[in-house]
């Protein structure tokens, strides 16, 4: 296979072949559809379960507001993205397999480095926040039942620790899946299950509005002084549109999902449709979760729209809406980390290449029948089991879903989502300086690291007042 590789690159003639495409790897098939079921597949998330307590932080006026200003953001952002995919030409110019490569190829120096420290920083949040929520969710199918069975008189506070544990030592297993693209089916089974949960908690929002003889509560303006004070609702306002953006943030997968799409039509043409239609649906389901989470609960919207019903009927649906959260959790986070697993499992190859503890592998006999033999590598092994165990570590120290959401949203949409795009769209289509077009996407890039800059602030602000009244390990919920 490596000598055919070399031949199609090598020979022009063959470029043209019906198995080829023009970079020697084997023809793409990716469609419009396939990468309009990639990009909301990665877009809607746990995320979307904090929509409703960010809209009743800014209002019935704000808050669709803002949410519909972040996804023309992203749909814009993304379509500047979409033309750096090839370098130069954009029907036959050299092809960045990844986000990185592309800001490597467009931007070079420093900025490679930059771009890779926030990813890998932001994937490595992604993973504590996975973990939090996915506490949050076996909680809550522990209470309801608890509830339940003693008719309402057992508060069934716990801790949220033991679940983190046990979510922990799932992580730690899956993580030994040596190959990203031996996980296939569970990236299919966590998108199924991030629709179920989702399609449940819309249709518990509308279930609860109509209970409640179409009354919709909450205000133009958002949770009103005397639930929170004055200081409390500024925080929570800057830290809602970090949730929100967090609802958003897939730009630093965009550029693998264009390399799986055939050509012709060119690859940019196909994703700016793909994008178009993604967000368009993404934005209409949020506004739809969102909005009736906070008609539900008003002032009181929780920051996880799942745990606000817990104590309500019928609670055997809310159980499969959760344990369907914790399912797609456990996919997502391998999803997730395997960019990291890999990335330092590679540098440290280079880096000792005659470690046998870093290169050799073992090869044990599957008990099971047509199975191949897994590969067993001691550093992968205790490299991996480490990483599961910091991340669990730290969730059971910071435990705070909403505030680590609004950050990880923060920290992530200014540079991944906007300046990089921003910044290689500009190289690409060597854009002069001072024109008006110019000046139109640095001061689109200046305002969205403003907007970054204020849910940063009150993400951070929010986790230090939790601080002030959580003990580790011991806090009960």
């Amino acid at each position: 296979m490596g000598e055919n590789h070399r031949v199609f690159i090598d020979n022009p003639s063959l470029n043209d072949s019906q198995c080829f495409d023009d970079d020697g790897r084997l023809k793409r098939t990716g469609t419009f559809w396939t990468a309009s079921a990639h990009i909301i597949t990665a877009v809607i998330g746990s995320g979307v379960l904090s929509l409703a307590w960010a809209i009743a932080q800014l209002g019935w006026i704000a808050g669709p507001a803002v949410m519909l200003l972040f996804s023309i953001i992203t749909f814009y952002t993304s379509c500047l993205l979409t033309d750096c995919y090839r370098t130069g030409d954009p029907v036959s110019g050299k092809r960045n397999y990844t986000y990185t490569q592309a800001v490597g190829s467009l931007l070079g120096g420093y900025k490679v480095k930059v771009c890779g420290f926030i990813q890998y920083v932001n994937l490595f949040g992604v993973s504590i926040g996975y973990t939090i929520a996915a506490s949050i969710s076996m909680m809550a199918i522990k209470r309801s039942n608890c509830f339940h069975n003693s008719g309402g008189k057992n508060p069934c506070h716990m801790s949220s620790s033991p679940y983190m544990m046990m979510f922990g030592v799932a992580e730690i297993l899956l993580s030994q899946i040596p190959d990203f693209d031996q996980i296939w089916w569970l990236s299919i089974l966590a998108a199924v299950m991030s629709f179920t949960y989702s399609g449940i908690g819309l249709a518990l929002g509308i279930a609860k509005v109509i209970a409640g003889i179409g009354t919709f509560r909450g205000s133009l303006t958002g949770i009103s002084l005397g639930t929170v004070t004055p200081a409390q609702k500024i925080w929570r306002s800057f830290r809602a549109l970090g949730d929100i953006a967090f609802a958003y943030s897939f730009s630093m997968i965009l550029i693998e999902i264009q390399d799986t799409v055939k050509s012709p039509p060119a690859e940019a043409k196909t994703m700016k449709k793909a994008t178009k239609l993604s967000i368009a649906i993404t934005t209409a389901f949020y506004m739809l979760c969102g909005c009736m989470g906070y008609a539900s609960f008003g002032d009181f919207a929780p920051d996880n729209l799942l745990t606000g019903f817990g104590f309500y009927n019928p609670f055997w649906l809310l159980d499969i809406a959760n344990a369907a959260i914790v399912i797609h959790l456990v996919g997502a986070y391998q999803v997730f980390c395997q960019p990291i697993f890999t990335f330092v499992e590679k540098w440290a190859s280079q880096r000792w290449p005659e470690s046998k503890t870093i290169t050799k592998e073992l090869k044990i006999p599957m008990p099971i029948r047509g199975f191949r033999p897994y590969k067993l590598n001691l550093f992968r092994s205790v490299w991996r089991t480490a990483f599961v165990m910091l991340t669990t570590v730290i969730s059971m120290l910071l435990p705070f879903f909403g505030d680590v959401v609004g950050i990880l949203g923060a920290f992530g949409f200014w540079p991944l989502t906007v300046y990089f795009p921003v910044e290689m769209y500009i190289e690409q289509k060597k854009i002069s300086k001072w024109s008006s077009r110019w000046i139109c996407l640095k001061m689109l890039s200046m305002g969205c690291l403003m907007i970054s800059i204020l849910a940063g602030t009150g993400s951070i602000a929010g986790v230090i007042l939790d601080l002030k009244v959580y003990k580790p390990f011991k806090t009960t919920y």
